[in-house]
């Protein structure tokens, strides 16, 4: 029989990268008491992993609960929270944990409204029935306009297809870092009470069956030193208790018996051990083995799998190989096939969206994900645990439709620039096949708003930073799948490459400014097809950055003191990336990015160069 556990609420929290997300979750978490009185609470707590910390994102979503007493009926609420990523590149994990909640809270900044990323998850929670309250954040900003925002939120939930019940939704108005919220705009209670009883109010309570069969559907694992692998879910149905025996139905509709050895449920930003986990909590249990995401724990009396989670199909692609470069091996713990292999699967068994293949060649394979985002932050997770590779240039995933033609991905580019670089920014993305769907002005900036092929963006990042002088912001959305849209200019500028191994010298990297932007400084060491710098000749331009000046009777060598060099331009792993040509790898190591040449040997590229104009020209 189904009963309504009134004292649960399952929510996720899904906003536009830095609209206040984790700074919200932070008074939840303070104003409920979750931190002792004389705990030292850093900001953004949620944020744990360093990567997010550093980026100002969320990348892994994360589960948290507080206890709210509801003054009205003098009861305790225990709250589920989960955090979940802002960027449309983790949607693999937006996707999953919404199986585990019953509404969601879209957080919108007063003053920019609903941005592309909200738009994303948004669309999978209305899809999937969840009902939403939207909370108006940041009404502190001196540009705020909370009614604009309120209004253009209302219009997208209109575009994206909201039934009448999703539509007529509550709204609380907030400021986060203060922890302040009430349901007009005109002036804010001091603390988030209006925001905790909305949520009791308007999420609705799990109805369960608790005398049913347990079952749950796993959305998450992990590794714990003491209890080995853990997986993380919503119990759908009937209690579960530690040491009963239970079966794990497969993907592949294997049964496998298996025995719940730990119970967890989540208990501030903590877990807490209990004997029996009931239908409606969001449970954590450890001790299983040889489990996979979307599988389904259930009793054994019970052999029907729970629906699997189904999660859209990558776009992007990147070969990852073993690093053969000349300076291989100097820092890194891990270099060998087997244990890239092993990595990169093993990356797979969490997140969802990512694929890996081998290759016909063995020290290759192939990795496939969301966006350029999704596999940097895998690459830069790898090169931080001690993992030395190289990674080719990404690349998009063709389709073909019923009838055989060629389908690839586009993604919608909201594009926000001051007035001045309008003109620059409109020839860019027209140079990159991408249509223009809207202009709006905004103050001082104007917001446009793009179709353009997903090969248009690769490498554009960078473009726009330059062409706007650092004052462009461009967000995307994945769109779907389209007709080819045709020839897409790579980049216009070519490769300054290092003609021999040696340390880099002042006089030979003067002669090389002369031609170019460099990426390195004197004394740094080189080897022969490594990128040293950008040029925008038409071709790549081998130079020796290792020449010195001989000394002779009539000069001294010391005479390279005299030279200025400009400082060079050091390239983050995300530009490095937008950087690569087709026939340009990356080094990655834990202490260096490297670009480098396929093929190092000048002659060997002059070689491989003539071959293919003579094929094309045939």
């Amino acid at each position: 029989m189904l009963t309504k556990r009134e004292e649960i609420r399952n929510i996720a929290i899904i906003a536009h990268v830095d609209h206040g997300k984790t700074t919200l979750l932070d008074a939840m978490l303070k104003q409920t008491q979750v931190f002792g009185d004389h705990q030292i609470i850093s900001e953004r707590v949620m944020d744990s992993y360093d990567l997010e910390k550093e980026r100002g994102i969320t990348i892994l979503s994360k589960n948290t609960s507080v206890i709210y007493l509801d003054q009205r009926s003098n009861k305790e609420i225990k709250i589920n929270i989960i955090d979940t990523p802002g960027h449309a590149d983790f949607g693999g994990e937006v996707e999953r944990v919404l199986n585990m909640v019953d509404g969601v809270l879209l957080l919108v900044d007063a003053a920019e409204g609903p941005m592309p990323q909200t738009r994303f998850v948004l669309k999978k929670a209305l899809a999937m029935g969840l009902k939403p309250i939207v909370v108006i954040n940041k009404i502190d900003r001196k540009d705020a306009v909370p009614q604009i925002a309120l209004n253009d939120t209302f219009d997208l939930f209109i575009e994206l297809g909201a039934d009448e019940n999703q539509a007529s939704f509550t709204i609380v108005y907030c400021n986060a870092v203060l922890g302040k919220s009430s349901l007009v705009n005109t002036e804010l209670e001091n603390d988030l009470r209006a925001l905790f009883e909305t949520i009791i109010d308007q999420i609705p309570a799990p109805y369960v069956d608790s005398d049913a069969p347990f079952q749950m559907l796993i959305a998450n694992l992990g590794y714990d030193e003491h209890l080995g692998t853990t997986c993380l879910g919503r119990v759908f149905s009937g209690k579960a208790t530690e040491g009963e025996n239970i079966i794990i139905i497969k993907n592949t509709n294997e049964i496998l018996n298996e025995k719940i050895k730990y119970l967890f449920v989540f208990e501030g930003l903590k877990k807490k051990r209990v004997k029996q986990v009931s239908a409606g909590d969001i449970a954590f249990i450890a001790g299983i083995h040889d489990v996979s995401i979307g599988e389904t724990l259930s009793s054994i009396d019970n052999t029907a799998p729970l629906p699997r989670i189904m999660v859209e199909e990558p776009t992007v692609k990147m070969s990852f190989e073993v690093n053969n470069s000349p300076f291989s091996g100097r820092s890194g713990k891990y270099l060998t096939t087997r244990q890239i292999r092993e990595r990169l699967f093993r990356e797979t068994k969490n997140n969802m969206a990512l694929r890996v293949e081998d290759t016909e060649f063995a020290d290759r394979f192939v990795v496939s994900g969301r966006g350029e985002l999704h596999l940097a932050i895998l690459i830069e997770t790898m090169r931080r645990e001690g993992y030395e590779f190289q990674v080719s240039r990404p690349e998009v995933i063709f389709r073909h439709d019923d009838d055989g033609k060629v389908l690839e991905p586009f993604e919608e580019a909201i594009i926000e620039v001051v007035n001045d670089y309008v003109g620059p920014v409109i020839e860019l993305f027209g140079g990159r096949r991408g249509q223009l769907l809207s202009m709006e002005n905004k103050l001082d900036a104007t917001i446009l708003r793009y179709q353009i092929p997903t090969r248009g963006l690769l490498g554009l990042r960078q473009q726009l930073m330059t062409i706007s002088r650092g004052q462009g912001i461009m967000h995307t959305i994945f769109s779907g799948y389209f007709p080819h849209a045709g020839e897409v200019p790579s980049r216009k500028s070519s490769s300054l490459v290092a003609w021999e191994t040696g340390v880099a010298s002042t006089y030979g990297l003067k002669n090389a400014e002369d031609r170019g932007i460099l990426f390195i400084g004197a004394g740094v060491e080189v080897y022969e097809g490594m990128v040293i710098g950008e040029t925008y000749n038409e071709s790549d331009i081998t130079v020796n950055v290792c020449k010195k000046k001989h000394l002779t009777n009539m000069r001294s060598s010391n005479k390279d003191l005299e030279y200025r060099l400009s400082t060079p331009r050091e390239l983050s792993l995300d530009e490095a990336m937008e950087f690569l040509a087709d026939d340009e790898l990356l080094e990655v190591t834990p202490d260096n990015f490297r670009i480098r040449k396929r093929k190092l040997n000048a002659e060997d590229r002059g070689k491989a160069l003539k071959q293919k104009s003579t094929i094309l020209s045939d």
